[in-house]
C-alpha cells in the first residue's frame, strides 16, 4: 500500500513468522521467526560481497510454556547475522527468559534482562511479540470458560472496537453491551 503516486524502490524487507503449537503434554510451543534482507548487494566489512535476497538476519526463538503462561524453557538460534559468531554468542543468555510469565509484565523484564549490550536488539524485538500470539492461541479456551462461568469475555474493553459501548459488543456481546446514550458506565473488569 504506497502513499502517494511516486514510485518507490525496495531497499529492506523484514518477514516476521510466528507460530503456536499445543503439544500433547498440555504445554505451548510458541515459536517466532525473523529475517531481514536487503534488496541490493553490498560489500562487507571483511571484503566478501552480500548479495540481495540473501538474509542479513534469519533467527528463530522458541518458548515452552504452560497453559498459565509460565516459561519453562526456551531455545535461541540464529541462521545468519550481520556479525557471524559474534551474533550468536547471545543465543544461550535468551534461557535467560526461563521463569517469566508471558502475561505478567514480560516486555518491562525483557528490556531489562536483555537491554543494551545484554541481548541482541532482534531477537529481543522478536520475543516481545509473544504475549499476544499466546493471548490469540488460547482465545477458544477462554472465551469456552467464559460462557460456561459467565464471566466477561477478556477481550473486551482490550480495543477500540471491543469497547463495552461498541456496535461489536451489542451484536456479539450482547449481555456484556452498555447503552452510551441511556448514561450507561462501563462495566468494572471482572
Amino acid at each position: 500500500m504506497s502513499l502517494g503516486s511516486s514510485a518507490r524502490k525496495p531497499i529492506h524487507t523484514r518477514s516476521i513468522t510466528m507460530d503456536s503449537y499445543l503439544r500433547e503434554d498440555a504445554l505451548w510451543e510458541l515459536e517466532a521467526h525473523l529475517v531481514d534482507v536487503k534488496s541490493y548487494d553490498f560489500p562487507t566489512k571483511v571484503g566478501a560481497m552480500h548479495k540481495a535476497g540473501d538474509p542479513v538476519h534469519d533467527m528463530t526463538i522458541v518458548l515452552l510454556v504452560t497453559q498459565e503462561g509460565l516459561i519453562t524453557d526456551v531455545r535461541a538460534k540464529y541462521q545468519a547475522a550481520p556479525y557471524n559468531a559474534a551474533c550468536m554468542a547471545i543465543e544461550q543468555a535468551y534461557r535467560g527468559l526461563v521463569g517469566l510469565h508471558l502475561l505478567r509484565q514480560f516486555r518491562a523484564a525483557v528490556r531489562e534482562r536483555f537491554g543494551r549490550v545484554d541481548g541482541c536488539t532482534h531477537m529481543s524485538e522478536l520475543v516481545v511479540l509473544l504475549p499476544t500470539v499466546f493471548v490469540q492461541s488460547l482465545s477458544a479456551q477462554r472465551r469456552e470458560q467464559a460462557e460456561k462461568t459467565g464471566k466477561r469475555p477478556f477481550q473486551l474493553e482490550g480495543c477500540h472496537a471491543l469497547a463495552v459501548t461498541s456496535p461489536v459488543v451489542r451484536e456479539h456481546y450482547p449481555e456484556w453491551y452498555v447503552n452510551p446514550q441511556e448514561g450507561g458506565k462501563r462495566r468494572a473488569r471482572q
